[in-house]
């Protein structure tokens, strides 16, 4: 698993932590990585985060590479795109996260479950 993201972001370190833990081979990575290409090109997985679009090219890839894109950026006609190009990846990598539509209905989802867990645990609330 190779988290490509900016200057060990709380999120990436808490994912790499957590991976390590499940016995996985973790590498962060950042924008100014040498041969970034040559890192990525290894991962059975990577998670690219970076804030700047299309860092993440299909030469990039291992073919069958599962791609997670969790950056949000806008392409020359103001339209939400990620870190990845998705068009020319999506044909090397054999699962790959669109954006939008991708990892964000999924963090919605998770912030609704964790405010819910949150109420529940602050106990009953009585109407003045």
């Amino acid at each position: 698993m190779r988290p490509a993201g900016e200057n060990g972001e709380p999120w990436n370190t808490s994912l790499a932590l957590m991976l390590l833990a499940k016995s996985a081979t973790v590498t962060i990575c950042h924008s100014a990585t040498r041969d970034l290409g040559a890192i990525t090109r290894q991962a059975d997985v990577i998670v690219a985060a970076v804030g700047k679009r299309n860092v993440l090219t299909a030469d990039m890839v291992k073919p069958g590479a599962v791609v997670i894109d969790v950056g949000m950026n806008r392409n020359d006609e103001g339209k939400l795109c990620g870190d990845v190009d998705f068009e020319g990846v999506r044909e090397v990598a054999g699962w790959i996260t669109p954006v939008p539509g991708g990892v964000g209905p999924m963090t919605i989802a998770m912030l609704l479950v964790n405010t819910l867990e949150s109420a529940e645990r602050s106990g009953p609330h009585v109407p003045p």
